[in-house]
């Protein structure tokens, strides 16, 4: 296994994100995924959309084993330091021709989390590009704190509290292409968005997010936290821990409570 190399995290700590990495999964692995992804969404009820597929790592011990891969935690704990847990998992599909798009925003402002110290993985399912949706990101903003977002209804981005325009340039964003069993990693403060899929291609990836064990989450707004320790110990002990779970495919029945979710305008935790 390899982590990040001090090059790596200098490019990752200057702009908020990396891409580039050598692929975490085979092509023959990549295929397990998707057999694994279709699975799951065999669980979905009519109607719903696999971005219910939210923190199904508490529930599918398949998923949750996807999370633990070991080269993705050495990567982590280049960023992260030695202590860190999961605590989050999300796919982000987007069928042929969607009109859908993911709005500009920053994770931090939808997370009641303290302090700021956090990082997610995205993997990708499929080859991801400008022409499918790839996530797109502003590099360097991360350094830039909590940007002012507002709600808005009338919108194609499945996010209702997007980035006031101006507070960022947009001709400065990069499309994070990858290949399929390439990972990307950002920052949770970094702007980013996605457009819409014009394809004819599926673009699949699934986003898990990882935390620092000195970070809390306030219980008040996410009362269904959980916290899986992937890494090294915690000492804190500011979060209730989860449990692995048993069933290898397990749908999670419980609700989801972010700033948007718990119908809050903003947060503040003292980022």
């Amino acid at each position: 296994m390899a982590s990040l190399t001090d090059t790596q995290k200098h490019f990752y700590n200057e702009n908020g994100c990396i891409i580039g990495l050598p692929p975490v999964f085979s092509a023959a692995r990549v295929a397990e995924l998707n057999g694994g992804y279709a699975e799951l969404t065999k669980l979905l009820r009519t109607g719903e959309s696999p971005k219910e597929i939210r923190e199904w790592h508490e529930s599918s011990r398949w998923l949750y084993d996807i999370c633990s891969t070991p080269q993705i935690l050495d990567y982590v704990e280049s960023i992260l330091g030695p202590d860190f847990f999961l605590w989050a998992s999300n796919f982000f599909s987007k069928a042929p021709h969607t009109p859908e798009t993911v709005g500009w925003h920053q994770d931090a402002f939808y997370w009641p989390l303290h302090p700021h110290n956090s990082v997610t993985v995205w993997i990708a399912f499929t080859d991801v590009d400008g022409e499918n949706g790839a996530m797109k990101v502003i590099p360097a903003t991360h350094k830039s704190g909590l940007l002012k977002h507002t709600r808005s209804t009338n919108t194609d981005s499945v996010l209702t509290l997007e980035l006031e325009r101006g507070t960022f340039r947009e001709d400065a964003a990069v499309s994070l292409n990858l290949k399929a069993g390439e990972i990307s990693l950002h920052d949770d403060a970094i702007v980013h968005g996605s457009p819409a899929n014009h394809s004819e291609r599926w673009r699949i990836g699934l986003s898990i997010r990882y935390s620092g064990t000195n970070v809390k989450c306030d219980l008040a707004i996410n009362p269904y936290f959980k916290a899986y320790l992937m890494r090294g110990v915690d000492t804190y002990n500011h979060n209730p821990q989860g449990v692995i779970p048993a069933a290898q495919f397990g749908r999670l029945e419980r609700d989801h409570k972010s700033i948007e979710e718990a119908g809050k305008e903003e947060w503040h935790g003292g980022y």
